[in-house]
């Protein structure tokens, strides 16, 4: 027999084999290699020195009857040899094995000790900084929160993040959590939205019995902790005894050196009766603005969402929706959600009439003109409408000029060239102002400022 033959030939008598012995010995059968056929006896070889010696004092007789009668031949038997090549390979190959389940068992734990720790600082799953949309809007609040997930209570502490509701707060809040349990896991993380810490604190103040050792659990819950994440502390504001606490956590934690890290839709001067030495407190660290995503951020967010959920959908839908719903992410998402629960429910695919039909955005298309930014952006710096459109190089006319061109490009999602037309630029020096703006909005506070209050005077935020 050639070794396919012979491997054939194996394989049957061992199926044979398997149907008439014990299970007790079906491991060490499988593990026998067929060697030879010569002169009737098939040798066998084995890496386990029991096998051959227990299936050949007890079972030899009736595996040799399996061979004889498979082979036709009345003369064969078996033959079992030891080979300690074999039995080092069988050795090594178990080893192998084992530690890959002694890996997989870990992991698993790995897995239960994360899930555990995620689920005890009261995180959201899908708040991480993986599926967290970096546009221009965010991309400085993203790389602080980044670094201080890297760095605990070093250079930014506390860290103060603000801006309008759904903007993603709690999602860069959140991720810094996530992302130090995964990578840190010694750190313990606790996060709380200021209501449930108020109500925390009222249940445990007003307890008669053992008062003292209430509030000592109470403390405890909240600086016992390496990093806290405090979110939406505007709601604080006026609750006299609960900003009292409040000031005491934050002491206790910033004294220890942990990590301080709280959300607000405001700064803390614009929150109506925040004590001042709340006040102070958090504006010693690092405050960083979330505004609203810009057209690009906001496709990049729909065509994410798209990815992920495994939905197919026309280009246009999603510039559709990422044109017209521009106030904040969670509106966004929403729009997006209702499109897609239509088209799945009445099995249609989404396009960009579908996105017309259930949105209905049409009746509600901004008539924001070149004119109307060019003059209200005039009226914000207190200058003429001819120097915005002139070729003066004062530096507060420039300036006003780069905004308007950058409002103009933001609002209208016009092209250079157009805008370049209407202030009779070159297209390449609109880009460059456009992308001058673009560039410094997130870091220069009084640029933020003025391209806010310009978007609210025309009333698009």
């Amino acid at each position: 027999m050639d070794n396919i033959e012979l491997k054939r030939f194996w394989e049957k008598v061992k199926e044979e084999l398997i149907g008439s012995l014990p299970e007790s010995v079906h491991p060490w059968v499988y593990s026998l290699e067929v060697s030879g056929y010569d002169n009737g006896v098939l040798t066998l070889v084995t890496g386990q020195a029991m096998a051959k010696d227990w299936l050949k004092k007890n079972h030899s007789s009736q595996m040799n009857e399996v061979l004889k009668n498979i082979s036709g031949n009345e003369n064969s038997r078996l033959n079992i040899i030891y080979d300690e090549n074999v039995a080092k390979q069988i050795k090594k190959e178990t080893e192998k094995i084992h530690k890959k389940e002694i890996e997989a068992q870990q992991k698993e734990q790995a897995f239960e000790n994360l899930s555990y720790m995620q689920s005890s600082a009261n995180l959201n799953l899908k708040y991480k900084f993986e599926n967290f949309v970096v546009g221009e809007n965010n991309k400085f609040a993203h790389d602080v929160a980044l670094s201080v997930a890297k760095n605990p209570a070093g250079k930014y502490n506390p860290l103060f993040i603000y801006g309008n509701s759904g903007l993603g707060k709690t999602h860069l809040m959140q991720a810094i959590g996530h992302y130090t349990i995964f990578n840190n896991p010694k750190l313990k993380v606790k996060y709380t939205k200021t209501d449930d810490y108020i109500n925390d604190f009222i249940s445990n103040s007003r307890r008669t019995n053992n008062s003292v050792e209430n509030m000592s659990k109470f403390n405890k819950k909240y600086t016992n902790v390496d990093i806290i994440l405090i979110d939406d502390i505007q709601f604080i504001e006026s609750k006299e005894k609960s900003m009292e606490r409040m000031q005491h956590t934050f002491d206790t934690l910033y004294n220890k050196g942990k990590q301080i890290v709280i959300t607000s839709d405001r700064i803390p001067e614009k929150i109506p009766r925040l004590t001042e030495a709340l006040t102070s407190r958090f504006k010693q660290g690092l405050m960083v603005e979330l505004t609203p995503p810009d057209f690009e951020t906001r496709l990049a967010i729909v065509k994410k969402l798209a990815i992920d959920n495994d939905i197919k959908a026309e280009r246009d839908a999603l510039e559709y929706i990422s044109k017209y719903f521009d106030k904040n992410v969670r509106e966004l998402e929403g729009a997006f959600t209702k499109v897609c629960a239509y088209a799945e429910i009445n099995n249609k695919p989404i396009s960009l009439d579908l996105a017309r039909k259930i949105l209905k955005c049409k009746e509600n298309e901004k008539k924001i003109t070149f004119d109307n930014i060019i003059s209200t952006t005039a009226q914000y710096f207190d200058i003429l409408i001819d120097d915005i459109k002139g070729s003066s190089r004062n530096q507060k006319v420039a300036s006003a000029r780069q905004v308007a061109i950058y409002l103009c490009r933001e609002i209208t999602n016009q092209s250079f060239e157009m805008i370049g037309e209407f202030f009779n630029k070159k297209h390449t020096t609109v880009m460059y102002s456009h992308e001058q703006v673009k560039n410094k909005i997130n870091s220069q506070k009084d640029l933020s400022i003025a391209v806010r209050e310009i978007k609210q005077a025309l009333k698009v935020l």
